[in-house]
Formats: C-alpha cells, sequence, structure tokens
C-alpha cells in the first residue's frame, strides 16, 4: 500500500505526538507510525519535569486538563549535602515561574488518547521501517504493519522522533553525521514505591557513597534514586540495601526522614550526554531524543525535545503557509543553540552532584565549593534556577 502524505512522523514519542498536534492545528496533515504498541507507549514509567511554557503550549492544545487536575507544581528544589539541606527558591529568582512535575508517560497518554479522538492515522507495532531517497523532493518511509501489510509512506518530509535508536539517525550516511558524546561512568538505579511523600519538592543529594534523588509521583507513589554503577546486576540491589542506600545519603541532621513503602518497580539506566549536529539530511530532520540526550539530572530532555518540536512545526508551517525555506533551513542551528546550553546545564548538575571515582581528591573539593559557592551567592542560585526553569522559548 502506497500512502502520500506532507509529513510522515517516525515515533510516537512525545516529540512525534506533539508534532502531530501542532501540525493538525496548521491544518497540514502527517501519519504516525511507532515501533511499540500503544500499552507499552503508555505504560513505560519515566519521570517528567516540565517547564512552564511546555505547559502552556499543552494548555493552548486543549490538552492540559488533566495535568492541570493530577500534576505536582513546585517553587523550589532542594540540594542536600554535608546532611544540610538547601532550598533554592526557584520560583521567588524567577519571577513565579514554577516547575510542573507530571510523568511523561502521562504526557503520552493525553497525547494519544486526544488524537486518537481526532481519528488521527497512527500505526503501532510497525516493523522493518527503512528511509529513502532522503536527498529527493519526495522521500519515503516503508513498514510492515503488525497485519503484516506493506506500506509505504510518500512525503514531503520526514520527522525522525523515533529515540536514540531509532532508525533515522542511521539513515543518514555516517561521513555526515557530526556527533558529540560523553558518557558517565554511572548509573542511576531508580524504584517506585508505595509510600507517603517524605518530600514537598524534589531533592538531589550528594554524599561520599553517591548521588541520591527522592521526587513524587502521586501523594501514595514515590520515585527515587540512588547513583550506581551501571554494569550492576538488578540482583545485587535487593530491597533492603536500597532502602539503607537512601536513609544514608538523603539524611540530614533536622529530623527529616524519608518514609519507607514497598517497592514495585525497580531498573538500572546508564547516564550519557550526546549531540548529533546534524539535524537535517536532505529532507529528514531528527528531533528529540534521536538528536540528543541529557542525564536526567536537569530534567531538560523531555524539554529539548518539545523545544526542537515547536521549531520544526513553525518551519514546516511557513513552508506550507508562505512557501518560505529559512525557517528549515535554519532549523538545526536554532536548535542547537538551546540544545547545547541544555547539556552545559545538565553536565554541570551531574558532575557537581555525584560520586566519580576516577576524579582526584582536588576535583571533588571543586564540586564542595561549587555547593557552597551556590548556597552562599544569589547571582548563582538565580543562574541555577534561571536554568532549571528553562530558558525562553520564542513561540
Amino acid at each position: 500500500m502506497i500512502r502520500k502524505v506532507q509529513v510522515g512522523i517516525i515515533g510516537a514519542g512525545p516529540a512525534g505526538l506533539l508534532l502531530a498536534h501542532l501540525l493538525r492545528r496548521q491544518g497540514i496533515e502527517s501519519v504516525i507510525i511507532e515501533s511499540r504498541s500503544r500499552d507499552a507507549i503508555e505504560g513505560t514509567i519515566r519521570a517528567g519535569v516540565l517547564e512552564q511554557w511546555f505547559v502552556d503550549l499543552l494548555g493552548e492544545l486543549g490538552l492540559a486538563d488533566r495535568l492541570h487536575r493530577e500534576a505536582d507544581v513546585h517553587d523550589g528544589i532542594s540540594l542536600r549535602f554535608n546532611r544540610t539541606n538547601h532550598h533554592i527558591d526557584v520560583a521567588g529568582l524567577t519571577g513565579g515561574q514554577r516547575v510542573t512535575v507530571y510523568a511523561q508517560h502521562e504526557i503520552i497518554t493525553d497525547l494519544v488518547g486526544a488524537l486518537t479522538e481526532l481519528q488521527h492515522e497512527i500505526h503501532f507495532e510497525v516493523s522493518e521501517v527503512s528511509l529513502h531517497d532522503l536527498e529527493s523532493g519526495r522521500p519515503s518511509v516503508k513498514f510492515r504493519t503488525k497485519e503484516g501489510q506493506d506500506c509505504e509512506l510518500q512525503c514531503d518530509f520526514i520527522a525522525g522522533c523515533d529515540g536514540f535508536h531509532g532508525p533515522s539517525r542511521t539513515s543518514i550516511p555516517a561521513a555526515k553525521l557530526r556527533c558529540f558524546e560523553k558518557v558517565y561512568p554511572f548509573g542511576w538505579l531508580g524504584i517506585l514505591c508505595n509510600a507517603p511523600r517524605s518530600c514537598s519538592e524534589v531533592v538531589y543529594a550528594r554524599h561520599d557513597h553517591g548521588f541520591a534523588l527522592a521526587s513524587t509521583r502521586t501523594p501514595t507513589i514515590q520515585r527515587l534514586y540512588v547513583q550506581c554503577d551501571p554494569h550492576d546486576p538488578l540482583s545485587d540491589w535487593s530491597d533492603d540495601r536500597v532502602w539503607s542506600e537512601l536513609h544514608q545519603r538523603l539524611a540530614t541532621d533536622d529530623g527529616w526522614t524519608l518514609a519507607e513503602g514497598p517497592i514495585f518497580q525497580k531498573n538500572i539506566v546508564s547516564l550519557r550526554s550526546f549531540v548529533c549536529e546534524t539535524m537535517r539530511h536532505g529532507r529528514l530532520f531528527l528531533a528529540g531524543d534521536a538528536a540528543h540526550i541529557v542525564p536526567p539530572t536537569g530534567a531538560k530532555g523531555l524539554n529539548l525535545a518539545a523545544a526542537d518540536i515547536v521549531v520544526l512545526a513553525r518551519a514546516f508551517t511557513a513552508y506550507y503557509r508562505e512557501n518560505r525555506e529559512d525557517l528549515i533551513d535554519g532549523y538545526a542551528e536554532t536548535c542547537l543553540q538551546r540544545i547545547w546550553r541544555g547539556e552545559r546545564f545538565s553536565w554541570y548538575l551531574t558532575t557537581m552532584m555525584h560520586l566519580d571515582e576516577g576524579e582526584s581528591d582536588f576535583e571533588r573539593r571543586i564540586h564542595l565549593a561549587d555547593l557552597d559557592y551556590l548556597m552562599s551567592s544569589t547571582a548563582a542560585q538565580h543562574a541555577l534556577a534561571e536554568n532549571y526553569v528553562g530558558l525562553p522559548l520564542q513561540r
């Protein structure tokens, strides 16, 4: 089956789904293909800290009703070291900007549900995806549906929103890829547990045993992380060991206590920083994790992906409505300025808060000096808060 469409979107993560919504609003037709099932993308639990402009955009699209009912809105964050908690008044330092905690899979559920109601064309559980004729005026995407039918999308443009391991970036000739990467020597062990809230905002802790983070999902479900070796077998981390490390790393001298509860999910993830500056190749445009990865410390991954999509949707709209190609030509350059700033902030917060066994004692003292300076300088706190809530995005 051959299907002609203006924009073919590979990937039904937040980036691809948001792009479909933005294009629909401008009357631009798109088709989404996704290798996973709908249940799988809606059931993969991932964190979500949303910058205010992103929340506002979802509201403008009529997609934020459940978010406003169920999300947590935080005025600040806490940094913990030397058994002392330090509150950063993010809202006060940024003129009232706040951060919204709303898990990524919940955003996906909302976006998919709205597109389904609109009868938007989405193909789940596709296989054998391949991209063709990307440097021509009519690129195409071939795939096989879950029913076994071979299909081809003939497109004006292809948006590669298929993540770090998807086929879009690998379809660009290796000689034309310009990529930069840092793989960190540590990972995160994350748990979800049934427990009451121990904190009212996200807590980042630096400890001699390594980093820890405490955050909340709902009043009864909490998300916590401890730094670990990314190659650790999960079996090495019993529930008792996880709780013991969390208690030690998050402990303070002011009487604060961590509430425990049954752990119902446990996983280990590695951390990396990655940027592919080749965000455009012919009629293929990379967005989100297909083009860049940040460690989760700075809470920038989802927001950077959404920012890419705003820029890309604006470029496609200018092409179809005004016959302009300047925004298409400037897509990568426009996105990369924000991406590298997000990468810098994520690297800064990650290296400052984590224990790196490969670092010297001198470097560790420097990180503690960074934290000491941050707590004593309003200007330093303002810079951190400004980056945390998100730099302005022209929409």
